[in-house]
């Protein structure tokens, strides 16, 4: 039964192929085609998922061995890449789960997309989406993991970008994908520092050895891979992305941040559960970072005045409390709390639009006294405790200037040296005009140059860079 386990990532990508040429090719298009889109999706997520059911009662029966060895993907001296697969244990009572969800999501949007303009390319999405989301939590090795990851975050951010007409649309997709790339960059050095240390990217290989590494060595693993889980969570500090993503339609905010996509880091923490053991430190700044996200998750949610956002932070907040529970070392707690919050708020977000008629005639619960005198508070979490903008100033604004001054460096310095011919015509302009100047001494010249680079070094962001070029030397 292992050899299942092949098709149930491939057939959401065949669909997702099928429908992206149709698109292309004009034969699939308009209202006409829409069954045939649907028809196409439905299958194909129906068929995998009744496979993955399949694996799952397999699994259940000890009749699968554990694990399916493909081929070799890539080799280069040492360094091996197989395409392997997971056939037992979480991966697939999680597989299982997610695609039963994704058949759920994907049955509720054929009559919610219904002659919406993106019909066709939203099923397009949601299938590769799925095969991606599949591929994550089947793969046997972190690179198929990552490929896995890029494509669910990929699709998530052409579906924030849904309705690519409105700017704010657009802006909020560029910052969800902006935000994503450094989690994607702790992911690659985790795996980096994997094959360094462990001389593996298996999973099953990397916890078999996980306790013949030194303390450092592991801290350092799971640190990596610790970044890249909050980051696709929305933990903080990178929980404001969450809050951009509610542009996006309903359905696709149920099976990305309801459901399936948002508990990839969670996943991911489990997954290495004894790399984390062997790293007291990173377990401790999970349960620290999830608790904090937690708490700010619900201060913040009970100041929303819509749905969606309401349940954006309600689903951080029990994420943070899924860090909180592996960071405290409750493995089985947390997946079990996966795997029941995955299906909780799947259905919330799917009757969300319905949600004002439901509750029409019920009153709202009022406050208690001592939170409705906490004005300032109040205030503060409608702003989201002004976490974006503060992240803008430290960390996007210093970027931005250093940029500015490598461009500038490398347009006045470096291209007059190699004699780039914009560069020349720009320097003779520049000696023209310094020709027509009252001249100045050598010396003052040279005394301003010093001052001014003086000046430029001590800005923090030099610091700060001076300081990251001095560790790579050192190590």
């Amino acid at each position: 039964m292992d050899g299942l386990v092949v098709l149930i990532p491939l057939l959401p990508f065949i669909a997702a192929a099928l429908i992206g040429i149709g698109q292309l090719s004009g034969a699939l298009r308009g209202e006409t085609s829409e069954g045939t889109t649907a028809i196409i999706a439905s299958w194909a997520l129906s068929m995998s998922c009744l496979l993955a059911l399949v694996l799952l009662g397999a699994d259940l029966l000890n009749k699968n061995t554990g694990q399916l060895n493909v081929g070799q993907w890539l080799s280069s001296d040492t360094l091996s890449i197989p395409v392997n697969f997971i056939t037992t244990g979480f991966n697939v009572r999680l597989a299982a789960l997610f695609s039963v969800l994704l058949v759920i999501v994907m049955h509720f949007s054929i009559n919610y997309m219904h002659r919406e303009t993106g019909f066709h390319r939203f099923f397009f999405i949601l299938s590769l989406f799925a095969s991606g989301m599949l591929l994550l939590v089947l793969s046997g090795n972190a690179v198929g993991t990552f490929f896995g990851w890029e494509i669910a975050g990929l699709c998530s951010y052409l579906l924030i970008a849904y309705a690519y007409q409105r700017p704010i649309a657009t802006i909020n997709a560029t910052r969800f994908f902006i935000t994503s790339r450094i989690g994607d960059a702790g992911f690659i050095l985790g795996i980096t520092l994997s094959y360094t240390w462990a001389d593996s990217i298996n999973w099953n290989d990397l916890n078999a050895v996980s306790a013949q590494l030194s303390r450092g060595e592991a801290t350092g693993i799971a640190l990596c891979f610790t970044l890249a889980a909050l980051a696709k969570s929305a933990q903080l500090p990178f929980t404001p992305w969450l809050a951009r993503a509610m542009e996006e339609p309903t359905p696709s905010s149920a099976v990305f941040y309801g459901a399936i996509m948002i508990h990839a880091g969670v996943y991911l923490v489990c997954v290495l559960q004894p790399v984390f053991e062997q790293a007291t430190f990173a377990m401790a700044v999970l349960a620290v970072v999830g608790g904090i996200t937690a708490v700010y998750s619900v201060i913040v949610g009970l100041t929303q005045t819509d749905v969606k956002s309401s349940l954006f932070f309600a689903t951080s907040g029990q994420l943070g409390l899924m860090f909180l529970a592996c960071g405290l070392g409750f493995w089985q707690l947390a997946s079990w709390h996966l795997c029941a919050h995955a299906v909780v708020r799947c259905y919330q977000f799917l009757t969300a639009p319905s949600l004002r008629h439901t509750v029409q005639g019920n009153p709202v619960k009022p406050l208690t006294p001592f939170i409705a005198r906490l004005r300032r508070a109040y205030i503060a979490s409608l702003q989201y405790f002004w976490l974006a903008p503060i992240t803008d100033w430290s960390l996007v604004r210093p970027l931005q200037r250093l940029a500015h001054d490598l461009g500038y460096f490398d347009d006045h310095i470096l291209d007059p040296i190699i004699g780039a011919p914009a560069a020349t015509i720009r320097t003779l302009l520049s000696r023209t005009q310094r020709e027509e100047k009252k001249p100045e001494t050598q010396a003052r010249k040279l005394g301003h140059a010093v001052n001014k680079f003086e000046q430029l070094i001590l800005r923090p962001r030099y610091l700060v860079l001076f300081v990251l070029i001095t560790l790579l030397i050192v190590f």
